[in-house]
């Protein structure tokens, strides 16, 4: 499929989705979160695809969503359209494990976009922020629930009432991302995480996503239950036997996603 606002590439079962909007520092609109989630789920179809990579340019992942889209908006017109809405819950229900690259602005929804994604890396001039706050109005994909999540309520609080930016070092800090690295180096470094990714059973990274996003949605004893139904159900998988005896026999194990 032909897309404008996005490029995507596959190669060695790992399908990189780079945003390309660069007149507009990759801000998010319908049309980039439509073409955005529909390559997501091209990818979680294929069979050729054990990992996804979304990634930006080197001077903005996304510097937030496309304030004129919204500007002459009524609370109808949001309400009954629901800017946004379906898209991302789309978004949340690709099973396949998804890799946030993110260098340069992160701001507003590409922060939440950022978030959306299993895990970030970024590079050391990553900037992130909501600064929804700055326009008169809150986030609306998730910032104010995700980022709560992941760095705690009192610095989600600060970020989204000041509107201030978090860099890089103070996001692995915060638990936002999960390491940074050189701006040269991020492309290379997130195709060896989704490299290693795409090495595994299919069903066990998908069942390690379920289990992980499990933690977010439930109590502790819930999740633990979730957790265990899904490890003993790993033991009906032909994965299961051949990462253990590939184990046993000092050898690569061959996973076929059965």
């Amino acid at each position: 499929m032909a897309y404008e606002t996005i490029v995507v590439e596959t190669s060695d079962d790992v399908c990189t989705i780079t945003l390309d909007r660069p007149d507009a520092m990759n801000a998010i609109n319908s049309q980039l979160l439509g073409e955005l989630v529909k390559a997501l789920e091209e990818a979680d179809r294929s069979d050729k695809v054990r990992c996804i990579i979304v990634t930006g340019s080197d001077k903005a992942f996304a510097a937030g969503a496309d304030v004129t889209e919204m500007a002459d908006k009524s609370f109808v017109d949001m309400y009954v359209n629901q800017l946004y809405a379906r898209d991302t819950d789309r978004f949340a229900n690709v099973r396949k494990p998804v890799i946030a690259a993110v260098a340069g602005y992160a701001l507003g929804g590409g922060c939440e976009l950022a978030m959306m994604c299993d895990f970030v890396i970024a590079a050391e001039n990553a900037k992130f922020g909501q600064p929804e706050i700055n326009l008169g109005v809150i986030a609306g994909m998730g910032g104010t629930q995700r980022l709560t999540r992941l760095v705690g309520r009192s610095k989600s609080m600060d970020m989204h009432l000041t509107g201030r930016f978090m860099d890089a070092e103070e996001a692995e800090r915060a638990g936002l991302v999960s390491r940074v690295v050189p701006v040269k180096k991020l492309r290379e470094e997130a195709l060896a995480a989704a490299g290693r990714i795409a090495e595994k059973s299919l069903l066990a990274t998908t069942a390690v996503k379920q289990a992980v996003n499990r933690a977010e949605e439930t109590s502790l004893a819930e999740g633990l239950r979730f957790e265990r139904a899904m490890f003993y159900a790993m033991f009906s998988t032909d994965d299961q036997s051949e990462g253990m005896s590939a184990f046993r026999e000092k050898r690569e194990a061959q996973f076929r996603d059965k």
